[in-house]
């Protein structure tokens, strides 16, 4: 459960206030499209009211907004005055983006009758809380948002709304997992009841989520959550894919195992750990993962599998050299699994930046060998510099003059004897 809201927080001022209080913190002042350049009967929605009601809303919000119809129209003519730029999001159901001046702004045809038919059409009842943008503010709430907003909880609005978005199913496990909310005891069973919906959301925008989710405060909680629910079944390790928990109450959270690490170290390698913990090699690609973002995860995978138990001792120098080049940087992501007297030695030699092994260096480049050597290019050579990087990360090479030693005296017993 999150800490109650902080004093003179909006959600704890008189409710006639907390309109003005809300148009305030949201600053349109700042905005680049000013309020009234938008069409009569726009309402603002979605994450931007929700966060500002929490005092979480960063200084360039995506802006949401409902308008009563012609949402493609409106952005055109904004970007055309304003000098943006309008995308196209979905023009049968007449949704579009504008973006200026570094903002993001989503304009949408309200769906329904009115703004309340719309919001009752949304996922969750904190994201159906609209300020209607007008001279005297209004804050519109049909749905019981503040409440939950007030309660750290994540409630479903309708069930029906979340098979009509089958991806609403796993954003709920992430917004809870980014505000530190509970899901509501009657929320969590729908989500386990439509899991096998989720395949029919696109690709890209599953990925979008993940990308969030695994990044979150709450994100330990949403793993677990994730597992017991089988709503990543499809692109799941093998593993995991159909490990089932008690689908009736949403699990609690993991305790986390980075305590050991920095708020630098644990920005690095805990989204790396999640990510291939979630997912397969198979789900990253089905999911359109970055090709550089799939190597990471496969690479890591690898040398997980190869953990011995004992701080990779068993492997021979070339191997050990082979996993610190191959993770580099993200090295403190294997780390996390370690042992803890190996964990806190590799940490250690991690954050000394020297450390010839943790942070490995060629002690020679290809060219200085050959004009020091007058060798030619080819499989030796390689060997030669293989050998190198050997002997420096195990700290037999202590300068560049042993480098070169080492370099000849590796050169002239690798040759063949000569016969005269």
């Amino acid at each position: 459960m999150p800490p109650p809201a902080a004093e003179g927080s909006i959600l704890e001022a008189n409710p006639a206030d907390q309109a003005e209080l809300l148009r305030d913190a949201l600053a349109p002042q700042r905005w680049p499209v000013p309020l009234e350049s938008f069409p009569p009967g726009s309402a603002l929605v979605g994450g931007a009211v929700r966060d500002a009601l929490l005092g979480r809303l960063s200084s360039t919000p995506d802006l949401d907004l409902v308008v009563p119809a012609d949402a493609l129209g409106e952005t055109r003519r904004l970007a055309k005055r304003y000098g943006g730029a309008c995308v196209v999001l979905d023009e049968q159901r007449d949704m579009a983006r504008l973006v200026v001046k570094g903002w993001t702004i989503d304009l949408a045809r309200q769906e329904g009758a009115n703004l309340t038919a719309d919001l009752q059409r949304r996922d969750y009842r904190i994201n159906a809380i609209a300020l209607r943008l007008a001279p005297t503010p209004e804050l519109v709430d049909p749905c019981g948002g503040l409440q939950d907003l007030n309660a750290g909880l994540l409630t479903a609005v309708a069930e029906q709304n979340l098979i009509d978005d089958p991806l609403r199913l796993l954003r709920g496990i992430r917004i809870a997992a980014e505000l530190n909310f509970k899901i509501a005891a009657d929320t969590w069973p729908l989500l386990n009841k439509h899991r096998k919906a989720l395949p029919k959301a696109a690709p890209e925008r599953i990925q979008a989520e993940l990308t969030k989710l695994v990044q979150a405060p709450g994100a330990d909680q949403a793993m677990e959550q994730l597992r017991c629910s089988g709503l990543l079944s499809p692109w799941a390790p093998t593993e995991d894919a159909g490990s089932q928990a008690d689908l009736k109450r949403p699990p609690e959270p993991l305790t986390p195992s980075a305590a050991s690490l920095t708020q630098e170290e644990r920005q690095a390698a805990l989204p790396l750990v999640r990510l291939t913990g979630l997912l397969s090699d198979h789900g990253l690609k089905t999911l359109r993962f970055s090709r550089r973002q799939i190597q990471r995860c496969g690479v890591l995978r690898r040398w997980q599998q190869m953990d011995d138990g004992l701080g990779f001792d068993s492997l021979s120098e070339e191997r050990r050299l082979k996993l610190h080049t191959e993770l580099g940087d993200d090295l403190p992501a294997l780390i996390l699994q370690l042992q803890p007297p190996f964990q806190e030695a590799w940490l250690e030699r991690w954050r000394n930046p020297v450390d010839p092994l943790f942070h490995p260096q060629p002690p020679l480049d290809g060219t200085t060998l050959q004009d020091a050597l007058g060798i030619t290019p080819g499989p030796q050579l390689g060997q030669l510099l293989q050998h190198l990087a050997v002997e420096r990360a195990f700290g037999r090479l202590p300068n560049r003059e042993a480098a070169l030693t080492a370099a000849r005296r590796w050169w002239m017993t690798s040759q063949p004897p000569r016969c005269d």
